[in-house]
């Protein structure tokens, strides 16, 4: 039993992994859908939408919108017919657009208008009829738009349903069949089958060129719009998207041509093709919507500006045009990849214009088999390389394996418009990591940890005395504090690390944080943790310290002159001169031994505390090597501050001003507080966007003293010169990075 044991013990760690890939491969070829993997896969295919997004629509594709101004102005909806033939006559009569598309449907016969007055007229004295009937004939809403129909390129909308006819019966017409080119039976296909359909009246769709449903049985079980059918199916004939029936229109109505791969038995529908157009499709005739921007890269114009004619005809001579509605109270509102809110005629218009400029990303049949092929060599790779390689390799690697995922990923996506799965090998790698990563510290590090429970928990040694004097009022359990933290790092410290052998490097390292640990020492400062060349520390815990802005500040300026003072001497060993930067905040935080019961250390968490790391990371960018908060400066008030900015960091919603430490109060000149005060009007005047006075100052202030601050506004003020913040700016910078 036992050699049984031993001889299987070396096949648990690659079966585990195996295992994994094999539930992935069963979900990548349709056998087990697992809903996870499908909903990750949406969400990294609207990460990519919106990280590719052009942002900019087509100029000749235009949107005449019902909005809430119209319904003001004009009435409720539905208006009286004579009102959509007095908008069709005006667009095509007055600002000569080349097609129109319906994205509303006119089911019911028009019950509203003159005519409704006249009839009832009528009907209290029937001797008007050879008087009035020919007066009610003259203004019927539905005759006058069925005359302006049968003399323009109009296309109609229409809804078909997945609803029985028997709960629910169709109303009005639909148009006639779509011309079909295929080298096999559509019916072998399955195409979206609808129920029943709310077509136009009679007397609209024979008068019309054309007309095109605007549902989408396709909508993804989240409810976003990712893919809509170009065609459906009802009775055995096959009837045509809105978008497809306008683009037909502009080219001249021709057939539509199913590109068919396969066989008859296992036939797969790759594409559309109208009128030398390709659309790319999948089986149910779906195609990815091509997004082009949120909500507003295609124009909007309102129906009030046509009907008052203040729209300017340039913009709509020769266009293409949807008539829809962003009215809310209309119920046309859908929620798509790109915006929680986008007006459905809208995703009708990114679809027209992907047709036109051939835009569509798209899925082939061999997806499927480059997707399996993918999984089965990273689960290969990983299972029989990972158990190989220690803690730092893996993790080179896993970065190098994200990295080559992602950037391979983006590649078929941008250049190859292919729609490519991201999430399932990404999840399968980081999965087979994590399992083998866990496998080794459960199983094979066990001796390790038990090394650490002996010596893993500890209490910072700084702490000792000042404990031993008062050991009562010292708790290390956790508790919420106003606490200064302070985070300091390296500059450029990865190339340093790689000019230098690791005995030099180790060297280096001793010789730069030991004075940086007796500063934060010599300040009263708690020394959290050593990150490779960065520090983190905090005053305030676990003895109370009233005055811990004021020594966090002290000991970041000390801790700078320290790194000039080791400069020659770094310089005599032929080391690199090293420069940090230093990050201070203060705020409440939690403070206690924290841990698990393999290791503990008594260390501060919360915003407060992520914020002062934030603060460390920004330094390089304004070019100053210490920077404090707003609540730190104002604890530790004995100080002069030059203020840096106003800004939003990653991970925060509120602004944070953030400020360099100057010098002690009454320690400067009355030049250099003139400078001081120059620079700070300066910013006044950037924040009120008076840009020419800024910069004026800010050249000023450079010609007599370099500062890469001064550069940071000057390039903004050209950059909002450009891409003007608003009116109602408030000043707000927002940095994205850590």
């Amino acid at each position: 039993m036992d050699s049984l044991k031993k001889a299987l013990s070396p096949l648990i760690r690659p079966l585990g992994s195996l295992l994994i890939l094999a539930i992935f491969l069963l979900h990548a070829i349709g056998y087990w859908n697992i809903g996870l993997f499908s909903k990750l896969e949406q969400i990294a295919y609207d990460v990519r939408i919106n990280m590719t997004l052009p942002n900019e629509g087509d100029s000749q594709i235009l949107i005449i919108d019902i909005d809430e101004d119209s319904l003001r102005e004009i009435g409720q909806f539905p208006w009286p017919r004579e009102y959509i033939a007095e908008l069709l006559y005006i667009l095509f009569g007055e600002y000569g657009i080349s097609t129109l598309g319906f994205d509303i449907v006119f089911p019911e016969a028009d019950q509203r208008g003159a005519t409704e007055a006249l009839k009832g007229l009528l009907l209290e004295k029937p001797e008007l009829t050879e008087t009035l009937t020919p007066l009610i004939e003259s203004m019927d809403g539905d005759r006058q738009l069925a005359g302006i129909l049968n003399q323009t390129p109009a296309v109609l909308g229409f809804y078909l349903d997945r609803e029985p006819e028997i709960e629910t019966p169709s109303v009005g017409v639909l148009p006639e069949p779509l011309p079909i080119k295929s080298p096999i039976s559509p019916s072998l296909l399955p195409i979206p089958k609808a129920q029943r359909f709310s077509g136009n009246q009679p007397v609209h769709q024979a008068n019309a060129l054309s007309a095109g449903f605007f549902d989408n049985p396709l909508v993804d079980q989240d409810g976003v719009f990712r893919r809509v059918p170009m065609i459906q199916e009802y009775q055995g004939n096959y009837y045509q998207s809105l978008s497809l029936a306008v683009v037909r229109s502009v080219l001249g109505m021709p057939p539509v041509e199913f590109i068919i791969s396969g066989n008859k038995n296992n036939p797969t529908l790759e594409a559309l093709d109208v009128g030398g157009f390709r659309i790319p499709v999948d089986n149910q005739t779906g195609a990815l919507v091509p997004y082009y921007g949120g909500r507003g890269t295609f124009e909007y114009i309102s129906v009030t500006d046509i009907f008052q004619q203040t729209a300017a005809k340039e913009k709509l001579q020769g266009a293409i045009v949807l008539l829809g509605t962003s009215a809310p109270g209309l119920l046309d509102l859908r929620t798509t990849p790109v915006q929680s809110v986008y007006a459905g005629v809208e995703v009708h218009a990114n679809l027209i214009a992907g047709i036109l400029h051939q835009s569509f990303k798209h899925q082939p049949s061999y997806t499927v088999g480059g997707e399996i092929l993918l999984l089965i060599f990273l689960g290969l790779l990983l299972t029989f390389t990972l158990p190989r390689l220690n803690p730092l390799p893996i993790l080179i690697g896993s970065v190098l394996i994200f990295s080559g995922i992602w950037y391979g990923n983006l590649l078929l996506w941008t250049d190859y418009k292919w729609v490519f799965p991201l999430a399932t090998p990404v999840l399968l790698s980081a999965l087979i990591i994590a399992y083998q990563l866990a496998y080794g510290y459960l199983v094979e590090s066990r001796g390790k940890r038990q090394l650490t429970r002996l010596f893993g928990q500890y209490v910072p040694p700084e702490l000792v005395d000042e404990m031993n004097e008062n050991p009562a009022s010292i708790s290390l359990e956790g508790e919420s504090r106003e606490m200064t933290v302070l985070f300091s790092d390296v500059r450029g410290f990865t190339t340093i690390s790689e000019g230098l052998n690791p005995e030099e490097l180790t060297r280096l390292m001793n010789a730069f944080l030991t004075p940086m640990t007796g500063v934060i020492h010599e300040y009263r400062g708690t020394i959290d943790k050593y990150m490779g060349d960065a520090i983190m520390a905090f005053w305030g815990a676990p003895l109370k310290d009233p005055l811990h802005a004021k020594h966090g500040v002290e000991a970041g300026l000390r801790m700078i002159e320290i790194m000039k003072e080791l400069g020659p001497e770094f310089k005599k060993r032929g080391w690199p001169e090293l420069k940090i930067g230093v990050g201070l905040n203060t705020g409440p935080m939690n403070v206690g031994n924290m841990g698990s019961e393999f290791r503990m250390a008594y260390t501060v968490l919360g915003d407060a505390v992520n914020l002062g790391s934030r603060l460390e990371g920004l330094t390089k960018q304004y070019g100053v090597d210490l920077m404090v908060s707003e609540t730190t400066a104002a604890a530790a008030d004995n100080y002069l501050y030059r203020e840096l900015d106003l800004v939003k960091v990653k991970g925060k919603h509120e602004p944070v001003a953030i400020f360099e430490p100057v010098a002690l109060k009454g320690s400067l000149s009355e030049a250099e507080l003139n400078t001081l005060d120059r620079y700070h009007q300066t910013l006044k005047h950037f924040r009120n966007q008076d840009w020419g006075y800024a910069e004026r100052l800010l050249s000023e202030l450079l010609s007599e003293e370099k500062r890469m601050i001064y550069d940071v506004y000057l390039d903004r003020i050209n950059l909002y010169r450009e891409q003007p913040p608003g009116k109602d700016w408030d000043g707000v910078f927002t940095h994205t990075s850590k």
